[in-house]
């Protein structure tokens, strides 16, 4: 599925929605809401109304790291975003360079062997490509006492150039973040559920919603053209495998708060479609040939129309959906990227 869309450079949410103005919190985004061809306007607030009791929203609990760390390689200064942590230790990272306005653009990340220096005496080494056919992500082995350390004491969150400064790591936490015991999260703000607030929790749960935690760490998403997405690291604990299926047997609608609780659910489905407890390292690839097998809807923000991310909602919704509500949300100027409005697609 491709998408003809431009999003003008002014529709780029630069701050979070609680910077914009006094009194604002983080749930004080619009939401667009589409169910096939219909598209409607509300605000996240209205969530509640627009759910009912025995739907489950699927939500991902993978806290968000400090994962730019500046360096050096030779004479030459680059950012290195640690994306993935591998079973055997190595890191995968992407070199980036500094842009000169406090954010960084795409550089070559080889060859095997290029030794990148980092504060506090910490080197890494970079080793081989995390993929064919790709030389954006390698695989690194990284000196001292470990990333999760060096992260914490020199590491910043990830920042694009839409947006207008830097930001503190709370910011990029969701209400659902859980600290890993082994120090690994998310490179990337799993935002789909950053407009939630414990207020708007308690009262999703008082109208008899309830919620599913599952854990997807997501790697770097500046992904190059035509890129899969590379495996990543899931868990659906045994709970959360029990509350879906019996809202499915219940006829509660299962709605998964981004994308990356679709991949971890979708990951966990069994032949028989039932959700078992499953964790590991998930390559699967959501298209509409595959199709969705559990989830019935998706609450997702607003993001350049990559091919991949395009396939996995039309998989959800429908290509028709997808088409009126990108059209929907340019023409109503609703605010792309992670601190923008969202959108939520019910069956």
């Amino acid at each position: 599925m491709t998408l003809s869309v431009r999003v003008p450079q002014e529709l780029s949410a630069r701050v979070p929605v609680e910077q914009r103005g006094p009194g604002l919190e983080r749930d004080a985004v619009r939401m667009l809401v589409s169910r096939g061809a219909e598209v409607a306007h509300h605000t996240f607030t209205e969530l509640p109304r627009l759910l009912r009791a025995g739907d489950l929203l699927v939500v991902n609990t993978s806290a968000t790291l400090a994962a730019a760390v500046d360096g050096w390689s030779g004479h030459t200064r680059v950012v290195v975003h640690f994306s993935t942590r591998g079973d055997d230790g190595r890191w995968a990272v992407e070199l980036r360079e500094p842009d000169g306005r406090g954010t960084t653009r795409a550089r070559a990340g080889g060859p095997a062997g290029r030794v990148v220096c980092l504060p506090g005496g910490v080197w890494l080494v970079l080793e081989e490509p995390l993929s064919k056919g790709s030389e954006r992500l390698w695989w690194a082995r990284v000196s001292g006492a470990g990333v999760p350390g060096l992260l914490r004491e020199y590491g910043r969150p990830v920042r694009y150039a839409y947006t207008e400064r830097d930001q503190p790591l709370s910011v990029y936490q969701t209400v659902f973040a859980l600290p890993s015991a082994d120090g690994t999260g998310s490179a990337e703000m799993p935002s789909a559920a950053r407009p939630f607030t414990a207020r708007m929790v308690a009262e999703l749960a008082s109208r008899g919603v309830q919620f599913a935690p599952v854990t997807l760490h997501t790697g770097v998403a500046s992904a190059e053209a035509h890129e899969p997405p590379y495996p990543e690291r899931f868990a659906v604990p045994e709970a959360s495998a029990r509350l879906i299926n019996a809202a499915r047997a219940g006829g509660g609608r299962v709605v998964a708060v981004g994308t990356t609780a679709v991949r971890a659910v979708e990951s966990a489905v069994g032949t028989d479609g039932a959700v078992r407890a499953r964790a590991g390292w998930t390559d699967l690839v959501v298209t509409p040939e595959r199709g969705v097998r559990v989830v019935d809807g998706l609450l997702t923000g607003l993001h350049e129309p990559q091919a991949s991310h395009l396939l996995m909602l039309e998989a959800v919704a429908g290509r028709v959906a997808i088409e009126r509500g990108y059209e929907a949300a340019l023409q109503g100027r609703y605010l792309w990227h992670e601190f923008g409005d969202v959108h939520l697609v019910l069956p």
